[in-house]
């Protein structure tokens, strides 16, 4: 037996439970390597696979509470932190929001499942007030189908996995190499992916005190607001004059805006990413006159600007008359 394996059956419990409390804390440690080799070792049995489970399921569990009560009482910071230091910034929260507002509780479980949402996952439902005994029978049932599921093809495909394993205990120290190599080229690839994208989308922004003084001048604007859905219901107030259109909406095409006007768009995200992908996305069809606004909907309130209700934006071609005072 290799020493990992055997080092797997001696600390089975603490191992499992380390990988993945640590996986879940949003630390680029897969835990399934463990829990595939835990259920091969149960399969053969050196191992009690309920042990195993418990374990395993105890610690995603746990992270996953904390993130829920740091999203309960940090909110959109949490949320930003995450986004800020992910590899993919800002979609991975948007898509953690559309699969939250389409499932509700069931995205809890669909999320563990998806990387990258499974940390987000906490965070947001926390911040959305949901209750901690809901969602921890959501987490728990998501994290013991997560960690079955791993646990069982490992059972399953026992003596095929222990014979790879035994492969690559042979190879030494060239199977960790090779094995490190791949993680820090597909990490370094994600990397060079995301400093081009924010690269592409670098453009001119207009800052809140600048879009304050349009309005108070009596400039006619056209404000977008892009905050997603379930952003809106924990915050429906807005900057006067906007309307609330989704970036899928624009990218169908479902609004012709007017081209007399400056268009400014805004949202909640990291580095105001949602906004400076429809302001190119405009710009791209002809819309010179775009930009997003610096800091977005935060960097409003910072300044105690006037708020109002918010609309949502009338399908078709988008007219408004307002003075955006």
């Amino acid at each position: 037996m290799s020493d990992s394996l055997e080092f797997l059956v001696r600390h089975g419990s603490a191992v499992l439970f380390a990988a993945v409390l640590i996986e879940q804390l949003g630390i680029p440690l897969p835990a399934a390597p463990w829990l595939l080799a835990a259920g091969a070792l149960a399969g053969t049995g050196k191992l009690n696979w309920l042990v195993a489970l418990c374990s395993a399921v105890i610690g995603s569990v746990l992270a996953d509470l904390m993130w829920f009560y740091l999203g309960r009482y940090q909110g959109q910071r949490v949320l930003n932190l995450l986004c800020r230091i992910s590899l993919e910034p800002d979609s991975c929260v948007r898509r953690t929001e559309n699969l939250f507002t389409r499932y509700g509780m069931r995205g809890v479980v669909a999320a563990k499942f998806l990387p990258g949402l499974s940390t987000l996952a906490p965070p947001l439902v926390g911040s959305a007030g949901v209750g901690a005994v809901r969602f921890l029978f959501f987490d728990a049932l998501g994290s013991l189908l997560y960690v079955g599921s791993f646990v069982l093809a490992g059972f399953l495909f026992s003596h095929q996995l222990e014979t790879i394993i035994y492969a690559l205990s042979g190879l030494g120290r060239s199977a960790v190499a090779v094995i490190v190599g791949l993680a820090a080229l597909y990490i370094s690839y994600k990397y060079f992916q995301r400093r081009r994208f924010l690269s592409a989308l670098r453009m001119a922004r207009i800052t809140v005190s600048d879009l304050r003084r349009k309005q108070q001048d009596g400039e006619i604007l056209l404000i977008l607001d892009l905050r997603s859905a379930t952003g809106l219901e924990q915050d429906p107030s807005t900057i006067p004059g906007a309307v609330q259109i989704s970036l899928d909406s624009i990218k169908q095409g479902n609004h012709a805006f007017p081209r007399d006007r400056e268009i400014i768009v805004f949202c909640s995200c990291p580095n105001e990413v949602t906004a400076a992908r429809v302001a190119l996305l405009l710009q791209r069809n002809g819309f010179s006159r775009v930009r997003p606004l610096l800091g977005g909907m935060d960097a409003w309130r910072e300044q105690n600007y006037p708020l109002q209700s918010l609309r949502p934006a009338p399908t078709g071609v988008l007219n408004i008359q307002e003075s955006n005072s």
